[in-house]
């Protein structure tokens, strides 16, 4: 199974496994996850899922649509170049290992 880490503001990380498929969102808030609230239940309405990816993994993403551009516009902390809602990263086998930072608040 893939896995995903979250790195929370404090450094803190879970590692947690997901299936091909799913979104990162979907992983973080089946395993209870703080700091992802998903209040839209991941239909890229709401921005409360918002992480940054680590850098070395931006590439192997797919490009960013313009309805989650124009919400990654409103994010309650700062959008920063890495800035992509967790709902709109499905898992590929080629995503085994991402790593995403947990921003200081979603709201």
């Amino acid at each position: 199974m893939p896995a995903i880490t979250f790195i929370h503001p404090d450094g803190k990380s879970d590692c947690v496994e997901t299936s091909v498929g799913e979104s990162a969102m979907q992983a973080a808030t089946r395993h209870g996850l703080d700091g992802i609230l998903a209040e839209c239940g991941g239909n890229a309405m709401c921005a409360t899922c918002h992480v940054y990816v680590d850098e070395s993994w931006l590439a192997r993403l797919p490009a960013m649509a313009d309805d989650e551009d124009a919400l990654l516009d409103g994010t309650a902390s700062e959008r920063r170049p890495t800035s992509r809602l967790s709902c709109q990263i499905k898992i590929t086998p080629e995503l085994d290992g991402l790593v995403v930072k947990l921003p200081e608040r979603q709201v």
